[in-house]
């Protein structure tokens, strides 16, 4: 397919800008599961992040993404190829179920748990959204940490600064039987949510 063909091309001209750019360092590509659903949180402190993520990453993804990238003119094609919108506000039952309903037919879900990105490259609150998916589609989540990319592209930045980037995937978890007695699901995807965050933050002392 032209989309398959085209997404491939993009990950070729990413990893070289990057390459170029001071390199890309990938560690634990092995523990990402190469069938099934599966999703990717990872935290997130540069607008590169997402291509990055896209870039590196050995299967096609779909995003989560903040609904106004989709109305940027050149941008917004392939944002509705690649990515799901999301309402920052307030997220919509269907964005979620749109998601569920990717990572039961087996796709890959990149998302950033924080919801944001971080502008002093420090760890945000977490939000729920990332037990919520987990909870509904009980799909494995390999957690991620991203170095260098606030160096390649800082706040406010215009242009790529030489930087070296590092990616470290970990081990996936999995979360089977989530009941707890008493527990209402808000409770439940926030408890998971935390410790998918929780799992980021281990990842920076690799």
């Amino acid at each position: 397919m032209l989309i398959d063909f085209l997404y491939k091309l993009t990950q070729i001209l990413i990893r070289f800008i990057l390459w170029i750019n001071g390199g890309v360092v990938v560690k634990g590509k092995e523990n990402i599961p190469l069938e099934g659903g599966v999703i990717i949180a990872a935290n997130h402190i540069s607008y590169i992040d997402p291509p990055l993520l896209g870039a590196v990453l050995p299967r096609r993804a779909t995003f989560m993404a903040r609904k106004g990238l989709f109305e940027i003119p050149i941008l917004s094609w392939g944002m509705r190829q690649t990515a799901i919108p999301v309402d920052r506000q307030k997220t919509q039952p269907s964005t979620i179920k749109e998601a569920v309903r990717r990572l039961k037919k087996g796709e890959v879900i990149v998302l950033f748990p924080e919801g944001r990105r971080s502008e002093t490259g420090d760890f945000l609150e977490v939000k729920r959204g990332v037990g919520m998916l987990i909870s509904l589609s009980n799909s494995p989540v390999v957690p991620a940490f991203i170095t260098g990319t606030d160096m390649a592209l800082p706040v406010n930045a215009k242009w790529l600064k030489r930087a070296k980037i590092t990616v470290v995937f970990d081990k996936p978890i999995y979360y089977t039987s989530i009941h707890k007695i008493n527990y209402s699901p808000h409770l439940i995807y926030e408890d998971i949510s935390k410790e998918v965050m929780a799992a980021i933050r281990a990842l920076k002392k690799t």
